[in-house]
């Protein structure tokens, strides 16, 4: 009689435990499943400045950054003096503005970098820190737009740049925030609330 109702209680059990099901796609090992991207700093980059000499992102630690590529034969190139302005108005609050020639948009950047350098100087009185040029598109993107414009690598969106005088934001830490359009104007109240944020 034991026995008997021992053999109930077993077939009551295993019939009352769920079945597990698995997660995993047909065809599709677990090490096929796409892995979160690792968010990176820009704050472990080195890259050159336009006089030759080496730049150190990690100088930047606890500034906000704007980083723009820049040109000086285009419709936007007066935004020089915007940058400019606020790069002034807000230098001494925490904002860093690095501007990075570059020469993938219709030729608008054809000048050496001492050309570039003598033209930001005398025709806007350029202050804030300037690269040498480089690709920001294409297969010889340098590794710093290689990071501003992938996911996998900045761990927060993929992007292209558009044309001349577009704008990434970064943050304290040297991580991306998003990105803002070439025709916005560096003292378009976005950025103004931007930076003055907490």
């Amino acid at each position: 009689m034991k026995q008997i109702l021992f053999f109930s209680c077993f077939l009551f059990f295993v019939a009352c435990t769920p079945k597990t099901t698995s997660t995993v796609k047909e065809g599709v090992s677990p090490s096929d499943t796409p892995a979160s991207p690792d968010k990176k700093s820009i704050h472990g980059f080195d890259v050159e400045d336009i006089s030759g000499n080496t730049f150190s992102f990690k100088d930047l630690k606890g500034k906000k950054i704007i980083i723009v590529n820049t040109a000086s034969k285009c419709g936007l190139t007066p935004q020089y003096k915007d940058l400019q302005t606020l790069y002034s108005n807000y230098k001494d609050k925490g904002l860093a503005i690095v501007g990075f020639p570059a020469n993938n948009f219709m030729g608008q950047e054809p000048g050496s970098n001492d050309k570039i350098k003598t033209f930001c100087s005398e025709k806007y009185q350029v202050t804030f820190p300037m690269m040498a040029k480089i690709s920001v598109k294409g297969k010889d993107k340098h590794p710093i737009y290689q990071f501003l414009t992938s996911m996998s690598e900045n761990g927060v969106a993929d992007s292209k740049v558009s044309w001349n005088f577009q704008k990434y934001l970064l943050d304290e830490e040297g991580y991306l925030i998003k990105h803002i359009s070439p025709k916005v104007n560096p003292l378009n109240e976005e950025i103004i609330q931007w930076i003055e944020g907490s």
